[in-house]
């Protein structure tokens, strides 16, 4: 594994995309840790501190969590990739509604070219939204600013004018998220992997260092005066096998597929024969990803802030902040309320992605079938009832990933940077983006006849057998060395955003 780590720099052309990809995260990092202009961000970052332990305090940690942190540093790039992955979501549901975006979405590559340009301007007027509350709430703290968990009722964060910093911070925050979206283009077409997809992991990960940070602390010695249990060496042990376990079961469920055994018909075309071999469709365990996660989240966090908005609005409205709290996580009624809405998001996202009848009628029309089941419409109800139990399956892991940060918060009393980053969303893009990472860079190293992560190619001239690259079920032993791979990767990131931490203080 750490030989294909050195194969990756022996590669001209897989050498030049790693460094362009790295160049373009350098500046995305970059960009979220300078502060727009006017803003005093030390008196934001002690208001933050201050307003840790609010309500509305947890309403933006996942926003933040993908942003890197950018969100409450005040940062050019506060809004991050997120415009832009609204954006996206937004045409792909439209898709399944509007019948002329359904086109676009089965012309091809000019469709797809179409759809991703109607995707910029969508971008373009969600950051205007997304910038103008930003702006208003910086502005002003006591009122919209506790929305974003900031306690400044005395203190004001911006130095110049409030009419000026907003329209500066609008047009700055508006061209940070494009300049972002452009950034994930680029990686994606001249670097390694979906762009997108590690813009928000490096965002994430970059908060590693602070959460071995927080480990540390937890496991010290306590401060004199101050109550609370007592950690040592075998909590330490403790924590870290269930970090590897729980991401062992990420990595195991994000490989795990249920094969369908397809057949094709031979057909005589002129002189030649064509058809009749067999293959297989995947169907992904868990095929709705972490947006049903995406989806929850953001529906159960629309109340708090709007009741905090509200009862910042006037003292008359206080009884607003009442209600805020009502919505706050830690009620055995929100988790139930998370894990039903996880469920429905799963099915509807489903229902809108998959297709098992335009499935059934492409096999039908390239003379494939399913054994035991006749093509057409018995095809499609067969994949339908197939999918519909996988998503059983993959909706309860969904449900136990997504309320394992606060279990881990509440019960055991992880720090909350530590919890998010064992467990949740934070650690199911984690994952899929490195095994996706991981998929093209290996198919780059055996084109080249170099020695994969997972399968060997043609060393010294010497031609190597290899094994047959199927996807991984559960339970088979390449799934450990997925998991290796992946905990490598995630680390040297993490490395990586440590030493650039370091290198910021230094300066």
């Amino acid at each position: 594994m750490f030989k294909a780590f050195a194969n990756c720099w022996k590669i001209p052309e897989l050498r030049q995309r790693l460094l362009i990809a790295l160049g373009l995260l350098f500046v995305a990092r970059m960009g979220a840790c300078i502060p727009l202009p006017g803003i005093d961000a030390l008196a934001l970052e002690d208001a933050i501190k201050q307003g840790a332990d609010s309500t509305a305090a947890g309403v933006v940690a996942m926003y933040n969590l993908f942003t890197g942190g950018a969100l409450l540093k005040g940062a050019i790039f506060s809004l991050g990739i997120m415009p832009y992955i609204s954006a996206s979501i937004i045409m792909q549901l439209m898709g399944a509604v509007v019948p002329s975006i359904s086109r676009l979405q089965q012309e091809g590559d000019i469709g797809r070219q179409k759809i991703a340009q109607y995707s910029r301007y969508l971008t373009i007027l969600i950051a205007l939204i997304q910038g103008g509350m930003l702006a208003a709430a910086l502005a002003n703290p006591s009122g919209a600013g506790a929305v974003l968990g900031i306690h400044a009722e005395n203190l004001d964060l911006v130095l110049i004018s409030k009419p000026l910093f907003i329209g500066l911070s609008l047009v700055i925050l508006t061209a940070g998220a494009m300049i972002m979206c452009w950034l994930g283009e680029q990686i994606t077409q001249r670097g390694i992997g979906n762009g997108t997809s590690i813009l928000i992991t490096v965002g994430i990960l970059a908060d590693l260092p602070a959460a071995m940070k927080d480990f540390v602390r937890f496991l010290g010695p306590k401060t004199v005066g101050v109550s609370g249990p007592q950690y040592g060496w075998e909590h330490a042990l403790g924590m870290v096998l269930l970090g590897v376990a729980v991401y062992a079961g990420m990595t195991a469920v994000a490989q795990t597929i249920r094969k369908i055994p397809i057949q094709y018909a031979k057909r005589l075309v002129g002189r030649k024969m064509y058809g009749g071999q067999s293959s297989y469709l995947p169907l992904k365990i868990n095929f709705a990803g972490v947006m049903p996660v995406i989806f929850a989240s953001a529906i159960l966090s629309f109340p708090s802030m709007m009741f905090t908005w509200l009862g910042g609005l006037s003292p008359s409205l206080a009884f607003f902040r009442e209600l805020a709290v009502a919505f706050q996580s830690g009620a055995w009624w929100y988790f139930a309320l998370e894990a039903v809405l996880i469920f429905g998001f799963s099915y509807f996202w489903v229902s809108l992605m998959f297709k098992p009848v335009q499935i059934a009628d492409d096999l039908k029309k390239n003379s494939g079938y399913i054994p035991g089941i006749r093509p057409g419409r018995p095809t499609a109800d067969f994949l339908d009832f197939v999918m519909t139990r996988l998503t059983l399956a993959g909706s309860i892991f969904l449900v136990i990933i997504a309320l394992l940060p606060a279990v881990l918060s509440m019960q055991l009393h992880f720090p909350q940077r530590l919890a998010y980053l064992m467990g949740g969303t934070g650690g199911l893009i984690a994952v899929g983006v490195a095994l996706d990472t991981m998929a093209q860079i290996e198919a780059i190293l055996l084109q080249r006849h170099y020695e994969g992560f997972l399968t060997k190619g043609r060393i010294g001239g010497i031609n190597i057998p290899m094994p047959s690259r199927k996807v991984a079920d559960f339970g088979e032993k390449k799934g450990l060395g997925r998991l290796g791979v992946v905990c490598v990767t995630i680390l040297l990131l993490g490395v990586a955003a440590a030493v650039y931490n370091f290198l910021q203080a230094a300066g």
